[in-house]
């Protein structure tokens, strides 16, 4: 019997379907992991603005982005989207949402705001359903109306019984939803993506970092070295878990992601809870309102998911017979 050819893009060879589906698994992990711990760091962090943190954020991403892509040896796919107009256009609008998104996320983390954060990533997958009906004419299926409908009761009992309008959550929620649709527009890897992203971004957060230090308003002295080490690790932090969820999704099927993707606002409401963030009833319907709607809607796309291999499998016997 001769060896069949992979059945995955990019698979190695002699690497089996378990295997790569076993790293892709680990990687997803880590990813999700270092995703869901990352307001310890901002709160250890606290003493740095949420400007200025952001800043560093992208200037210390340059570096250590570059060295990724140079391990890698992606340098000519950021070259191809660097020359490309249509690619560095949708780059530039994406690293604008993205700039948007992490002020945001360190402004509530920062201010007491971790729930609302968590909130807005768990809501950030039920966004993309909306977006895909009202942009791309997709329909729903009965469970994505139900949980579509769940999840906005809770944002609802939360604003009207709590009296706090989510506007962390809901900001967090539609500016990470349009970085995924700008980055789906271009053909563009993960890493390379980001490196564009942090490369245009980087002299705005320079020169704003230089006038602080001008101004003696900088936490980046020497006479702070633990500051300097905790926003140097500010561009590791920021490229590590990317890195790991593309590997993740070169190796695991869509249906895996959504799943593991609830890790991280989970552990972010852990962190809030142990940073003894008031939680109130209306918090515990609002969430538990959500986690309704995740559950529905995770079923729903494991379900959908399983059909549509099974299509696969009866398609790939028929071409076989």
């Amino acid at each position: 019997m001769s060896q069949q050819p992979p059945t995955n893009p990019g698979q190695s060879p002699g690497e089996t379907i378990e295997q790569r589906t076993r790293q892709g698994i680990i990687a997803g992990l880590a990813a999700y992991l270092m995703w869901g711990l990352f307001p310890i760091y901002f709160k250890v962090m606290s003493d740095v603005s949420a400007l200025e943190m952001l800043a560093h954020r992208i200037v210390w991403s340059l570096p250590f982005g570059a060295l990724i892509i140079w391990t890698r040896h992606q340098w000519p796919e950021v070259k191809r989207a660097l020359i490309h107009r249509r690619t560095l256009g949708f780059l530039l609008m994406s690293a604008l949402v993205i700039t948007v998104n992490w002020l945001t996320y360190i402004y509530a983390v920062q201010s007491g705001n971790i729930f609302q954060a968590s909130l807005g990533y768990y809501i950030n997958p039920l966004m993309y359903v909306i977006v895909g009906v009202l942009f791309f004419g997709e329909h729903l299926r009965r469970a994505q109306v139900i949980a579509v409908v769940l999840a906005a009761a809770g944002v609802a009992v939360l604003t009207v019984s709590g009296g706090e309008f989510p506007v962390v959550s809901i900001i967090l929620g539609i500016s990470f939803t349009c970085y995924g649709v700008i980055r789906k527009q271009v053909v563009v890897g993960g890493m390379p993506g980001l490196f564009i992203e942090v490369l245009v971004l980087s002299p705005i957060a320079a020169i704003y970092l230089l006038w602080l230090m001008h101004a003696g308003q900088s936490v980046f002295v020497l006479e702070r070295p633990e500051m300097i080490i905790g926003l140097l690790l500010a561009g590791p932090l920021t490229v590590l878990p990317l890195l790991a969820f593309a590997l993740a999704a070169r190796r695991l099927e869509l249906s895996a992601i959504g799943f593991l993707q609830y890790i991280a606002p989970t552990m972010q409401f852990c962190v809030g809870l142990a940073y003894g963030e008031k939680f109130t009833v209306a918090h515990a319907i609002c969430f538990g309102l959500i986690w309704l709607a995740v559950a529905v809607f995770g079923f729903d796309a494991w379900r959908a998911g399983r059909q549509l291999r099974g299509l696969r499998r009866a398609r790939q016997a028929g071409e076989i017979a």
